[in-house]
This record gives structure tokens, C-alpha cells and sequence, in this order.
């Protein structure tokens, strides 16, 4: 016949509310040595062991309340509280997306130059052939536009840096996601930088380069690194699936693609800075030279914040992936 065990339950706290109390004050504390870290933890079996044997042979409601408090915050200090959410967004501003950048940084200057070369070719085509300009628009479509719709387009204001941002968004976002196919990355990128070639081309056949200069300069330091940097991303994991490195290809694809997300978010906040300066200074009454120097100002911003926080944290050992204790544990392979 089975036998249950009785508790007398004051009994049972006078000999053990020593522990339970020195477990909480252990808990509380915001430091611990060596000795008494290892003090919280057998406390903390010894009082589990207590709450069990409470809750089996003497389940006294107020008495299981008080254990199981005792438990949470202990387990709370042995295993680490949670970081409040305003530590998760600065070490993602400091540590995850600058190495991230920074991972690309060749990429983005072999993107960069790649582009611009485009852009001069095309360029030069379209102001040294007269087949080239009228295959743009015809003559008084050619004569609108660069008298009256290219400085018109700039116009002052929140809503027309909104509208930048959502264009130039989804062309980073078109040559990132064709980064699985490479090709399509390569499409984006030559399509954008033949387009921005041929119209100051146009502008220089009708003696307004000087215009064209001044009106893209400041918003299109930013802007158009941005664009690149995306291509770069792109291009980056789809030399992934090429080149996994020592790593299985799915798990190398799975982690360029996680620190592509990273990328992802800090072009977006990137852009957005080049869409106010977009609304908010190129089309403005200030002088062409102080345009200019916000914009490189604006730039040399986000190179310094790529290669000091970056190269910082890469040294670190980050690279703009999860946590480990977020995207998953890797096994192991060999080979």
C-alpha cells in the first residue's frame, strides 16, 4: 500500500527559510564573485528541490507562491535577463550593420567604379552622337525637358522626399533580392547607370551639364552609393553560391542572406537620409557650392561610419549575421 509523506509545513520553513532568503539576496545582487555564484546555483537546486517536495507531500498555496518567486528570479540571474529592446537597436546600429557594410566594402567600390564607367560611356555616347540623343526624345521633348522639367522636378518638401525614398527604395530592393540570380543584379545596376549617363549626356549636348551636375550632386552621393552598395550585396550572395568558402552552401547562403537583411535596413535609413537632402537641400535657394558640400558631407558620414564602426566590429568578430542564439545553432561537418 502506498504511504504519503506529511509535511509540517512550519517545521519545514524554519529549517529552510535561511536558504531561501540568502537565495533571494544572492539573486538581487547586481554582482557576484566566483564563490558566490556558485553558492546561487546549488542554492537554486537545493530550493527546486524544496518547491517539488512542498507541492507533492504539502501543497500550501502560499508557500509554493513564495518558492516559485524565489526560483524565477534566481533562474532570472543564472541564466541572463533579457536586454532591453534600446541595447538591441544600438548594438544593431553599431556593431551588426556597420560590419555588415563593411564585409562588402570591396564589392561596393568594384560596383562603384563599374557603374560610373558605365555612366561616362553612356554619357559620352549620347553627346557626341547625334543618332544616340534623338533615339532619347525628340527635339522639343529634348528642349522641355532640359529647360524646364529636370530643375522642376526638384521640388521642396516632405512629400517629395517620401516619393524619392519609395523610388529609390525599391531599386536597392530589386538589386538585393536579384542577387540570388546575379544576373538580374547586373541588369538593375548597368539599367541605372546608363540611364543617369545618357540624361547628362542629353544636358551636356544642350550645354547644361553644369545644371545637371549641380542638381544631382548633393542627393546623388548618398543615393547612388546606396544603389551600388545594394548591387554589391546582391552580387555578394550570389558569389556565395558560387564560392561557399569552407562552409556547406546552404549554410553559407543562409548566412549572407540573414546579414543581407541587415544591409537591407541600413539602406533604408540611408536612402531615407538622401531623400531629405533630395527634398529638402538640392532643390533649395541655398548656393550650389553649400549643395554640394552637404552632400559630401553626407557621404564622407557613411563611409567613416562603414569603416570605423565596421572594421571595428569585424575585428570583433561580427559580420552583420544573427546572434547564434537567434538564427540557430550550426552542426558541424567536415570537409
Amino acid at each position: 500500500m502506498r504511504q504519503t509523506t506529511v509535511v509540517d509545513i512550519d517545521a519545514f520553513t524554519a529549517v529552510h527559510a535561511a536558504e531561501w532568503d540568502r537565495l533571494r539576496e544572492l539573486s538581487a545582487r547586481r554582482r557576484l564573485d566566483g564563490a558566490e555564484s556558485d553558492e546561487l546555483v546549488r542554492l537554486y537546486q537545493s530550493v527546486a528541490t524544496h518547491l517539488s517536495t512542498v507541492r507533492s507531500a504539502a501543497p500550501d498555496p502560499a508557500l509554493v507562491t513564495r518558492l516559485s518567486d524565489v526560483l524565477n528570479r534566481a533562474r532570472t540571474r543564472i541564466a541572463g535577463a533579457h536586454e532591453p529592446a534600446w541595447r538591441e537597436v544600438t548594438r544593431f546600429a553599431t556593431v551588426s550593420l556597420p560590419a555588415a557594410f563593411y564585409r562588402i566594402r570591396w564589392w561596393s567600390h568594384a560596383v562603384t567604379a563599374a557603374c560610373l564607367l558605365v555612366a561616362l560611356v553612356a554619357g559620352v555616347h549620347v553627346a557626341t552622337s547625334p543618332e544616340a540623343l534623338a533615339a532619347l526624345m525628340t527635339p522639343a521633348e529634348q528642349e522641355e525637358y532640359v529647360n524646364e522639367a529636370f530643375a522642376s522636378y526638384y521640388d521642396p518638401g516632405i512629400g517629395f522626399a517620401g516619393v524619392v525614398w519609395t523610388n529609390n527604395a525599391r531599386v536597392a530592393a530589386l538589386s538585393v533580392a536579384g542577387g540570388i540570380t546575379g544576373f538580374f543584379t547586373l541588369f538593375v545596376l548597368y539599367q541605372n547607370a546608363a540611364s543617369v549617363g545618357a540624361i547628362g549626356g542629353m544636358m551636356a549636348a544642350h550645354d547644361e551639364l553644369d545644371l545637371f551636375l549641380t542638381l544631382i550632386t548633393p542627393h546623388g552621393l548618398l543615393e547612388l552609393t546606396c544603389i551600388f552598395v545594394a548591387g554589391a550585396a546582391g552580387l555578394r550572395l550570389f558569389w556565395t553560391i558560387i564560392d561557399p568558402g569552407h562552409r556547406k552552401r546552404s549554410v553559407a547562403l543562409a548566412a549572407e542572406g540573414r546579414a543581407l537583411i541587415t544591409t537591407v535596413i541600413g539602406l533604408a535609413v540611408a536612402l531615407g537620409v538622401s531623400g531629405l537632402v533630395e527634398g529638402f537641400v538640392t532643390g533649395s535657394e541655398l548656393y550650389w557650392w553649400l549643395k554640394i558640400v552637404i552632400g559630401a558631407l553626407v557621404l564622407a558620414a557613411f563611409w567613416a561610419y562603414v569603416y570605423v564602426l565596421g572594421r571595428r566590429a569585424v575585428r570583433a568578430g561580427a559580420t552583420g549575421d544573427l546572434a547564434e542564439h537567434e538564427s540557430g545553432a550550426t552542426v558541424v561537418t567536415a570537409g
